[in-house]
């Protein structure tokens, strides 16, 4: 586990701070050697062990944790730091729709599969930084594809607001634009969460009541880009 030399000439701003999780020394230099080469992020620790990094770097915004670590699934450690507030990017090669989902169930932010690239790498640690969604390939598959029953009843308000959410990322903004007060709309946010819990599919994230909106049909994964054109100026609230 070592400080990143790399990201000592980033320069202005507050770049995000990453803390990156992985057993294979190949992968963490290559992942490392990604993000560092973004002047919005900042790559403050590595390692194999989730508590050892996140104790050399308790002030990483967002942790970029393999899911397997030292052969087995660490479904348990990413849990146990979503529980802790901890924005948990998960970045594996186990894909499978069931894996993906139950990460999100666990607590992660988003999902990022290991051949999605630089690209998607960058795109989704900066989304999570500021709690908003990003929607890979891969995971995008897997919410579609998702064929679990239960769809719960959402009333016409609760959909709406979640939409808007979605897109413009600030319970605000959502609020002025349906004219209601932004307590209303978290009502309609947390009624929305807790008939999925009760329909057994919990979603207390947004990255899991993401997933929920998209298996059930009420959003496609391509619309999740629409929040930069609604709410540029607004400021992310979870």
């Amino acid at each position: 586990m070592d400080a990143d030399p790399m990201a000592e000439d980033v320069t202005g701003g507050q770049p995000v701070g990453v803390s990156i999780v992985d057993d294979h020394p190949v992968v963490l230099d290559g992942v490392r050697a990604w993000l560092s080469t973004e002047p919005r992020l900042r790559v403050l620790a590595t390692g194999n062990d989730p508590e050892v990094v996140l104790r050399s770097a308790p002030e990483a915004d967002v942790i970029l944790l393999d899911l397997r670590l030292h052969g087995r699934m660490v479904i348990d450690k990413l849990a146990g730091l979503s529980a802790a507030g901890r924005r948990v990017v998960v970045y594996s090669e186990h894909t499978e729709p069931e894996t993906m989902l139950a990460a999100l169930d666990a607590g992660a932010v988003a999902f990022l599969a290991k051949h999605e690239g630089r690209e998607h790498c960058v795109a989704t640690v900066l989304a999570a930084a500021s709690d908003r969604p990003y929607v890979p390939p891969a995971l995008a598959g897997a919410m579609v594809g998702d064929t679990r029953p239960d769809r719960p009843a959402l009333s016409d308000k609760e959909r709406e607001a979640l939409l808007l959410w979605f897109q413009s990322m600030s319970k605000a903004s959502v609020a002025r634009r349906m004219q209601i007060s932004e307590h209303t709309v978290k009502q309609y946010v947390d009624r929305a969460r807790i008939k999925y819990s009760r329909a057994g599919r919990p979603a207390a994230t947004k990255a899991a009541l993401l997933a929920r909106a998209i298996e059930d049909g009420l959003v496609r994964p391509e619309e999740i880009g629409i929040y930069r054109s609604h709410a540029s100026t607004d400021r992310p609230t979870p």
